[in-house]
């Protein structure tokens, strides 16, 4: 279904002012923790904490960039700069895990003796249980909303609650045995931490360069499409994001011969009707295939073809077959694996079919596996 609602970019913003007081409440209370017991983990944490508050702001930024109306210039609108500041909220996860890396080596190399007190461990465990408590209620809105930024949020926040308990357990150790655990703690945190960034960077970079297509997304659609009478099936679709809730998306329906244009402009119409208003993806364009309905030659040349392309590991499927028996032409895709070159997939898949009708003109056209499921 289509999450996009007026509401959507009011519930993003709320929950994000929500994060930053949070964090912020919480950064400063363990930053005067850290500073009156001398942790470095503690400290670390706080930094953390302000590193999630500067990452909702800068979703806040990125969500009201991303809700403005389509123009001459960006006529698919602006949605894709939720990716870009997701990209940059990744970068200040980064720095902020490399530079916490570096603080702690430096205090392994020159250690300070801790001073915790029981205040600080109080302070440290309400703190594990407040980021609990606003990681599930981020996340949930996320999901509500289909917002990847928040869903993130939520996941970071109730991670960070796992960091915040590490500390702790350090500190009741340190005050159990007298051993000082704090720096090491500090490079795990780090770690942690910079780990959680490559692998926001590797998620954002993969929605600019383009992914491949929900599996289900687009099981669905195809069967949206084929329920009508006449298609008897769909292919080669392709789906473009232009930000959360903005996909758009092309493809082509295997239609009867004997249809008329004015027939087919009804049934694409309605079918793009259709699939909007139970997916909320736009179709932009509908091709079509034509299929012999009247000439049992065509259809026994159709399964010896369709027999000889499957025969290979590499092509997936065949699809938008059609042969003219007058004019000794037949034509069809094939959906080809990422294991073999077009070229090469084209020429032996000719020679092939070349073998059984070698009066006919052949014309092969390949398709990537796109939106195969």
């Amino acid at each position: 279904m289509n999450s996009e609602s007026p509401n959507r970019e009011s519930v993003i913003i709320k929950t994000s002012v929500i994060g930053i007081l949070t964090n912020v409440f919480l950064a400063g209370f363990k930053a005067a923790v850290g500073l009156i017991s001398n942790s470095i983990a503690v400290i670390l944490d706080a930094v953390n904490n302000l590193s999630d508050a500067l990452s909702s702001v800068i979703t806040i930024i990125g969500t009201k960039l991303a809700g403005k109306a389509p123009d001459k210039k960006h006529p698919m609108g602006y949605g894709r700069i939720e990716y870009l500041s997701s990209a940059i909220v990744s970068g200040i996860v980064l720095y902020a895990g490399i530079t916490s890396l570096v603080e702690s080596v430096k205090k392994i190399i020159t250690p300070d003796k801790a001073d915790y007190s029981v205040v600080s461990l109080v302070i440290i465990g309400t703190a594990v249980a407040v980021k609990i408590i606003l990681g599930t209620y981020v996340k949930r809105k996320g999901k509500q909303v289909n917002s990847g930024a928040l869903v993130a949020s939520g996941s970071d926040a109730m991670f960070d609650a796992v960091l915040s308990a590490s500390v702790l357990l350090s500190a009741v150790f340190f005050l159990l045995t007298g051993i000082s655990l704090e720096a090491y703690v500090g490079v795990i945190i780090s770690a942690v931490i910079i780990k959680s960034g490559i692998e926001m960077m590797n998620e954002t970079l993969n929605d600019i360069l383009g992914r491949r297509a929900d599996p289900e997304t687009v099981k669905h659609i195809k069967e949206l499409l084929a329920e009508e009478p006449d298609v008897r099936g769909a292919y080669d679709l392709v789906l473009y994001n232009y930000g959360p809730d903005k996909n758009y998306a092309s493809v082509h329906l295997e239609l009867p011969d004997t249809m008329t244009v004015e027939a087919v402009d009804r049934l694409t119409r309605r079918a793009e009707q259709k699939v909007y208003r139970e997916t909320g993806v736009i179709l932009t364009g509908v091709g079509v295939y034509s299929y012999n309905t009247s000439n049992d030659e065509a259809a026994k040349i159709r399964n010896a073809v369709q027999e000889v392309v499957l025969s290979h590991d590499w092509a997936l499927q065949m699809h938008g077959f059609y042969a003219d028996t007058n004019k000794k032409s037949l034509r069809f895709d094939a959906v080809l694996s990422f294991d073999i070159e077009p070229k090469e997939a084209m020429k032996i898949l000719t020679e092939d079919v070349k073998q059984l009708y070698p009066d006919y003109q052949i014309t092969v056209v390949p398709d990537a596996d796109i939106s195969l499921s």
